[in-house]
């Protein structure tokens, strides 16, 4: 039933002891099939390799730049989105497969407010020899447990480009509740952005966390690393 305050108007539950949560801190996260670790300069040549191929310009698609041509270019993309303010950015790098040892994706926290405990993943990006594996789970999942448990913020927010179809997919996978559409939400590379907004709350997080848990428990991967069990929200097996 809904609280009515002195003047009878409809009020919000109170959150009990509520106090500002503390700030991200550029930490590593060890996982088991990944790390992610603050991004740093040493970072960009594997980045380099691993995102700027001859065949990775639709990775770039919906980023705010082109794919860049050159290690420099790519540096001082980087080097912006580092000092951006309110954003912090991590380097994903893999402990198995054919890059273990070397970044391969970024991912950054973004919109980062401790006063009222939200935050955002923003800038994911994978490459193809990350994507749709259990380490690029791994990644969100150690973020999402970082926001969640050890800073106790309320709130994990995930958007996207309306048409980046793979983006909307992955954020519905890994448990989050779509919450609508900004329309004409910013110009990208020239062109209309309207944007799909997700998240996971506090409340909903137990759940999300242990289906992650169970998807990533070694158990539910063959000896190839294929998956037995698909990632579902409420567990799968």
């Amino acid at each position: 039933m809904t609280e009515l305050n002195a003047f009878g108007q409809s009020v919000g539950d109170v959150v009990p002891e509520w106090e500002p949560r503390p700030e991200p801190e550029p930490v590593t996260l060890q996982g088991r099939y990944l790390r992610v670790v603050p991004l740093d300069s040493v970072h960009y040549a594997d980045l380099f390799a691993a995102l700027c191929g001859p065949d990775d310009d639709a990775f770039w698609t919906y980023r705010p730049i082109a794919k860049p041509t050159s290690l420099a270019s790519l540096w001082m993309h980087l080097a912006e989105v580092m000092e951006a303010p309110g954003t912090l950015t991590f380097a994903l790098v893999p402990e198995e497969g054919e890059r273990a040892g070397l970044a391969s994706g970024i991912a950054s926290f973004h919109r980062i407010d401790p006063r009222t405990g939200q935050v955002e993943v923003a800038g994911v990006l994978y490459a193809q020899s990350l994507q749709r594996t259990r380490a690029a789970t791994e990644a969100i999942h150690l973020l999402m447990r970082y926001a969640f448990d050890d800073l106790g913020y309320r709130r994990f927010e995930w958007k996207c480009d309306s048409l980046n179809e793979p983006s909307r997919r992955a954020a519905l996978r890994l448990g989050f509740t779509y919450e609508g559409q900004f329309r004409n939400h910013m110009v990208t590379q020239g062109r209309n952005r309207d944007t799909d907004w997700f998240s996971v709350t506090g409340e909903e997080w137990p759940e999300v966390r242990a289906t992650h848990e169970e998807w990533l428990d070694p158990d539910n991967f063959d000896d190839a690393g294929r998956q037995r069990d698909s990632l579902k929200r409420g567990g799968s097996r």
